[in-house]
């Protein structure tokens, strides 16, 4: 996504080139979606594998309908097929290894959305199938239609809702894997930032409540106790957000959302990072659920 949107200016010769050398060093899954750029991050996936696809898992989401200056959920199975066409023809392949809905339409039964995403199994054009910022409920129902592979939620030291809410329980029960995104707490657990002003002024963190120069203060204190146990075990605040997650099991995969070489290298090197109980204690006690200041995105409550 960020190759594309939100976090200020794109580099695509940078992109393309952090992606080749992903899978250079064995990273494997690629996240994309239909309206990460409008359809420009699709494109721009499909050009950095090419030649390369067999190397590659391929994630891409479905859901959200751009128009109207704003955007609305869609899940009817019309779409569903119309989406899948589209994403095919952009990423430049004959299939999708993992193909999730972005969120879950509030007008279309769960059931109905997932049965014409198990249509497009059995035609061979998507071979695995999963949702999004989805709840214990959803996920469950989903489940029943056809089995689910992976759920993409957000998961980092400061957004642990799923660890208390069911989702997680769900899921280990039924057997999905987690895809944990935003990670790094959409680079604020990185230790990198010091007060809104670092952000560009076109960078979407300018709007979340948890960027605002209130709240932000009040994370920054999160961040300062990430740095201590950071310098404590010899790695980077980055470095340290990312072995938590990795830490969590192996049914979970973060995926940081990296746009830069340097960046790449670093959170490659987090998989090295061995976290004993002590420093796991140590973490859970200066991250305790929903301590972070501020909701995940503007206008909700959590």
């Amino acid at each position: 996504m960020a190759m594309s949107q939100t976090y200020g200016p794109a580099d695509e010769a940078e992109s393309i080139a952090t992606i080749n050398r992903a899978l250079d060093s064995g990273i494997s899954l690629l996240d994309t979606a239909d309206i990460y750029g409008q359809g420009h991050n699709e494109q721009l996936v499909g050009r950095a594998v090419a030649g390369r696809r067999d190397q590659v898992v391929i994630a891409t989401k479905f859901g959200f309908v751009a128009g109207g200056g704003g955007r609305r959920l869609a899940g009817e199975p019309s779409y569903v097929n119309a989406a899948c066409e589209a994403s095919l023809k952009r990423l430049g392949t004959e299939y999708i290894d993992l193909y999730l809905q972005h969120r879950v339409d509030p007008a279309t039964p769960v059931e109905e959305t997932v049965g014409a995403m198990a249509d497009l199994v059995a035609a061979g054009k998507v071979r695995h199938i999963g949702l999004s910022e989805a709840s214990a409920e959803q996920i469950t129902r989903a489940h029943a239609v056809h089995p689910l592979t992976a759920v993409q939620n957000e998961w980092s030291l400061w957004t642990r809702d799923h660890e208390s809410n069911g989702v997680l329980a769900a899921m280990r029960e039924l057997g999905i894997g987690f895809i944990a995104f935003s990670p790094l707490g959409r680079g604020f657990l990185t230790g990198a930032l010091n007060g809104p002003d670092n952000l560009a002024p076109a960078d979407m963190r300018r709007t979340n409540p948890r960027f605002q120069a209130g709240n932000f203060a009040k994370n920054l204190e999160l961040v300062d106790h990430l740095r201590e146990l950071a310098a404590h075990k010899g790695c980077s605040v980055a470095q340290l957000a990312l072995a938590w997650v990795l830490a969590r099991g192996e049914d979970v995969v973060p995926i940081p959302g990296t746009k830069k070489l340097k960046n790449l290298e670093a959170n490659i090197a987090a998989d090295a990072i061995e976290l004993n109980d002590d420093d796991l204690a140590a973490l859970d006690d200066s991250f305790p659920l929903h301590v972070a200041a501020g909701a995940r995105y503007p206008g909700k409550s959590e």
